[in-house]
């Protein structure tokens, strides 16, 4: 337990270049407007600059392409035969009829003859054909409005496997279209745009399994659940034997195990959880000299274990190719570097065979109870299973797993405390440091696993542990890191977050208060970015912010108070008027709301001069809110934008 917890704590302390990266990405964030759990994207045109990199290099390529020819080029051949395998296994009824509308002429499926099929330059398909060229075997879901919508191969897919109902029904004169939430997400740039106007678009997230959508998260104050993350595989076959090749790329790194035994390699792709499988075309061939995959029974036991699986055959250098392959699926760059963290198999002892770990539970099989689940505490479940385990499998050396005995044993006889420390998945902390989506409770639980790895060399008996772990550490980071350069790195990014991020207790970062104004109000405008980063890194903005809130406490005191004083006298008489200052809670403003205090005569009473100056409160898109709600010509707008 405690080393898989120091193997996020060396994978931070290694990497200190990304915090302040990301750290600097998170004070810009108090520019973006306040975002829901959901993943909706609002945006203000004139102070986003540099969204991301591929809305750049889109951006580039839309001027370029005016004519529709150019955006179904020879290299989509391959990726739309793939996608016409996938429509030709579709099953039910509702895909069937959808996939007799689609043309295998351009990466969408779509045929221009149809309702809303049209390809000119300048629309939402032509759009979406030019994100589909970078992720062209994803799923593209863009937000229109209120909908996360699907066209074309796209949208059989969902109406197929998640169950979703086709828009529009199956009419026959329109092109397959339906709506999902997630995926490959292409959200709008909103602003103050004018009409007619294009809307920016551009490529918010790309989710896959064992990767989530993060977009937005540093702007939140919930954590987002992140499952392992899940790789590459690739096998290949030379004279040393069976190669198996493993790509993460979220964490950029690659492993290459050779001279396995056919047994060692269905083992391993038994035991991980992969998101494409690749075999090389090495494979095909054998002994007799034909290319026929498992005859004499050579390779049969593999062809069994992938026969039942989707993959597909590659040439050329395994690994090389293998990179490559990974690149083009998750539309990275050609530059991109992985990291060959493969660890070698020399002096390490056979790990448990296929039959064994089969029978006594470890690779887990229907019918078979686990024996680790027996052998360990009720209590032990979680990572110390899946550790031991791991370490049955893919046994370290003699060297390693003496360090792991001697801390065991040192932790049997410490006098002091061990910390509690908060287990932080490296992937995870890669993803969000390079997506810029760190938000301030995560910068915190970094914190806090920096600081008890500083206590721990700091602490003589702790001390000792902390260098035995390091072996481990190596072994599964593939970092090498001596105890002494752990420990300065982690005291550097821990000093680095304590004076950015806000931890607690500061007085300055109050959410603002006032007699007259619903306290939900400023609550709700205040309470997503105050308390988030120390005030020293945006004093004109704190300070703009209680300039407007005093303003407008002002504007509430001078323009509502009269009128509200006039309700509450007449309502003493007659108990017909009413009057109050409302927070409206869906629209995030302050606004009077009333009815029958007009006065019947004006008398040139109290009052009287600030009924005059309402006017109906109206939303966002510059329709009437209600019959009751009203605002002044004060510009109450603005101040509360200010504040928000």
């Amino acid at each position: 337990m405690a080393m898989q917890r120091l193997l996020a704590s060396s994978l931070v302390a290694a990497t200190p270049r990304w915090l302040p990266v990301a750290a600097d990405s998170f004070l810009r964030r108090r520019h973006r407007p306040r975002c829901s759990p959901l993943p909706v994207l609002l945006f203000n045109r004139r102070s986003w600059s540099k969204p991301r990199k591929v809305s750049r290099s889109i951006s580039m390529s839309s001027r370029k392409m005016n004519k529709q020819g150019d955006l179904c080029n020879e290299g989509m051949l391959p990726h739309i035969l793939w996608w016409k395998e996938k429509m030709e296994r579709c099953r039910k009824p509702s895909s069937m009829q959808l996939t007799q509308r689609l043309v295998y002429s351009n990466i969408l499926g779509l045929d221009p003859t149809l309702r809303n099929g049209s390809l000119k330059d300048g629309n939402l398909n032509t759009e979406m054909l030019q994100f589909k060229s970078k992720f062209p075997r994803e799923v593209l879901l863009c937000r229109v409005g209120d909908f996360y919508e699907a066209v074309g191969f796209d949208a059989c897919i969902l109406v197929e496997h998640a169950g979703l109902n086709p828009f529009g029904g199956l009419r026959s004169d329109s092109i397959p279209k339906a709506g999902c939430p997630v995926m490959c997400i292409v959200e709008e740039i909103q602003g103050p745009t004018q009409a007619r106007a294009r809307k920016g678009r551009f490529i918010s997230g790309h989710a896959h399994p064992g990767s989530p959508y993060v977009f937005g998260l540093a702007e939140v104050d919930h954590d987002v659940e992140f499952p392992d993350p899940m790789p590459v595989v690739g096998i290949s076959r030379s004279a040393k034997g069976y190669c198996l090749i493993s790509v993460l790329e979220t964490m950029k790194t690659y492993s290459a195990e050779e001279g396995l035994t056919e047994e060692a390699v269905v083992t391993k792709l038994r035991i991980c959880r992969y998101h494409h499988l690749y075999l090389h075309s090495s494979l095909r061939n054998n002994s007799s000299g034909t290319s026929r995959w498992g005859e004499f029974g050579e390779g049969g036991l593999l062809w069994g274990e992938c026969s039942g699986k989707s993959f597909e055959w590659f040439d050329g250098n395994p690994i090389e190719e293998l990179l490559c392959k990974v690149r083009e699926i998750y539309g990275l760059e050609e530059k991109t570097v992985f990291r060959n963290v493969t660890v070698s198999l020399e002096g390490r002892p056979q790990p448990l065979y296929l039959g064994t770990a089969t029978q006594i539970g470890v690779i887990p099989t229907e019918g078979i109870p686990s024996l680790l689940k027996i052998v360990l505490p009720p209590n032990f479940g979680g990572l110390p299973s899946l550790y031991i385990r791991d370490l049955l499998l893919n046994p370290p050396s003699f060297d390693v797993a003496s360090s792991v005995q001697e801390a065991c044993r040192l932790m049997g006889n410490i006098t002091c405390s061990i910390p509690e420390f908060t287990c932080i998945p490296a992937a995870k902390l890669v993803k969000l440091l390079e997506s810029k989506e760190v938000n301030h409770i995560e910068f915190c639980r970094i914190k806090n696993v920096l600081n008890e790895v500083l206590f721990m060399g700091s602490n003589a008996e702790l001390s000792a542990i902390l260098n035995k772990l390091l072996d481990p550490a190596a072994i599964v980071t593939g970092f090498k890191v001596e105890a002494d350069i752990l420990v300065n790195e982690c005291s550097f990014i821990s000093q680095r977050i304590a004076e950015v991020i806000s931890l607690g207790g500061e007085s300055d970062q109050a959410i603002t208060s006032s007699e007259y104004i619903p306290k939900e109000f400023f609550n709700d405008m205040e309470s997503s970015w105050k308390g988030r980063v120390k005030r020293v890194h945006f004093e004109e903005e704190f300070s703009n912010v209680d300039i407007a809130a005093e303003a407008l406490s002002t504007a509430v005191i001078e323009d509502f108070l009269p009128i509200i004083s006039r309700v509450k006298s007449v309502m003493s008489s007659n108990g017909s008027s009413k009057g109050e200052i409302c927070y409206a809670k869906e629209h995030e403003a302050v606004w009077f709301k009333g009815r029958r205090f007009t006065p019947n005569v004006w008398a040139n009473t109290p009052g009287e001069l600030q009924i005059k100056q309402l006017k109906p409160a109206i939303d966002s898109k510059g329709r009437k809110v209600g019959e009751e709600w009203y605002t002044t010509i004060k510009g109450f707008h603005d101040l509360q934008k200010a504040i928000a």
